[in-house]
């Protein structure tokens, strides 16, 4: 990847995390913490991995994408805004009565979302679904989702694994958010489910573990994932919870609380220098 290309993507996932706060702070409730630790996962797939038309979001042969821990649905919206898919006034609105971004995706009124999600577990089920149907109706889209590491303490999600990998589905790639904290603490400490690569080993994945905030890690492992046949992919990739917000960084209390006025103020601030050098370059 070019350093211009990079650099445009960097900024485009520090406005994505200046999305995510504005909409938290504004609904005065939601999950900033894991939003900020997957803008970068985000950005890059919406503005280069997917195939995707915001003018036409439900596209036959479009890739699909499933936010499985649908809490963390103010970083998808933000990316959402700024890739066309609706107004960044939006992120305003958000968990307010009557709007169309409510506090876990809805598919049926927010367009670019493919699958209503928020129910831990559940969204990765439907990812495979969809990686099948593909298989079965001869398409060759890509079915992406993201997963929260709290997330995969969940049962169903290595259900969904198991007929992942029975079905063979080389179009499915998983990305697992692996900040190291959940709503109650250190994921090690509450249901520890490392070690994540090699349960997803065992499970008959591809396996790949990637720093998530790493735009040319990125790149090689979305080509990778491409490239392997007859077992469906999974991408591990480090983050830090509450990036590049000084005060949310690895914090846990941050997982699903708004920041007030003066929080929301500093939080602001502290993007805008990060766009600020990046501009800068």
């Amino acid at each position: 990847m070019d350093t211009s290309e990079k650099k445009q993507l960097q900024i485009l996932a520090c406005k994505v995390r200046m999305g995510a706060i504005e909409g938290v702070f504004n609904a005065k409730s939601g999950h900033p913490g894991g939003s900020l630790s997957a803008a970068d996962l985000f950005t890059y797939l919406y503005f280069k991995e997917m195939n995707i038309d915001p003018n036409n979001p439900k596209a036959e042969d479009r890739d699909r994408f499933v936010l499985s821990k649908g809490h963390c649905a103010p970083g998808l919206y933000a990316t959402l805004a700024l890739r066309g898919y609706f107004s960044m006034d939006e992120l305003k609105k958000l968990r307010h009565i009557g709007a169309m971004l409510q506090g876990h995706p809805d598919m049926k009124g927010t367009p670019g979302i493919d699958m209503s999600s928020g129910s831990l577990g559940q969204g990765v089920s439907a990812a495979c679904g969809m990686a099948l149907a593909a298989k079965m109706d001869g398409k060759d889209y890509r079915v992406y989702s993201i997963l929260g590491d709290g997330e995969i303490e969940e049962g169903q999600v290595w259900e969904a694994a198991m007929f992942a990998a029975h079905h063979k589905l080389d179009n499915l790639c998983l990305i697992v958010d692996n900040n190291g904290l959940q709503i109650d603490g250190p994921v090690s400490e509450v249901g520890g489910p490392e070690p994540i690569d090699e349960k997803y080993r065992a499970f008959g994945f591809d396996v790949q573990i990637i720093d998530g905030h790493d735009f040319d890690a990125m790149e090689a492992a979305f080509a990778h994932a491409k490239t392997v046949k007859g077992k469906p992919s999974v991408i591990i990739a480090k983050t830090i919870k509450g990036k590049n917000v000084s005060y949310m960084e690895n914090a846990v209390n941050w997982h699903g609380a708004a920041p007030n006025a003066e929080q929301y103020e500093i939080a602001m601030n502290d993007l805008k220098k990060v766009l600020s050098g990046l501009e800068a370059e």
